[in-house]
């Protein structure tokens, strides 16, 4: 995926870009490629996207990486990363996959779910 869009948008809004679609669908039109996430307020934007999930935001999109490096790298304890890298992946920010190390173990590298995230907002 290319973009992502992170907006607060009304119920209203969220269901009229559903229709939008629908009736493209309907036509037998293409519908264009987007990826939206959509919060109804501000404060449960903010309550995501805090300024430390934000610095993780731009690392991983800076480089993709294993939790532990990405720790290292905002010198932050590992447990919060991790706690951080499950909630933007449950929004769909980032995507994390296991990969096996060689030897032994796993190891778990986040990487983004789009090459350009957009944040917008109507106050």
């Amino acid at each position: 995926m290319k973009k992502t869009e992170i907006r607060v948008e009304t119920v209203e809004a969220f269901f009229e870009r559903g229709r939008k679609y629908a009736k493209l669908a309907d036509r037998g039109l293409p519908i264009p490629e987007s990826h939206v996430i959509s919060f109804g307020d501000m404060e449960s934007l903010l309550h995501v996207l805090t300024a430390k999930r934000v610095s993780l935001i731009k690392q991983v999109k800076e480089a993709p990486a294993s939790i532990s490096d990405l720790a290292r790298k905002l010198k932050r304890d590992r447990s919060a990363v991790t706690r951080d890298v499950q909630l933007l992946e449950s929004v769909g920010v980032v995507h994390v996959t296991v990969k096996p190390l060689p030897g032994h173990g796993t190891q778990k590298w986040v990487t983004p779910v789009a090459r350009e995230i957009r944040l917008t907002a109507d106050l």
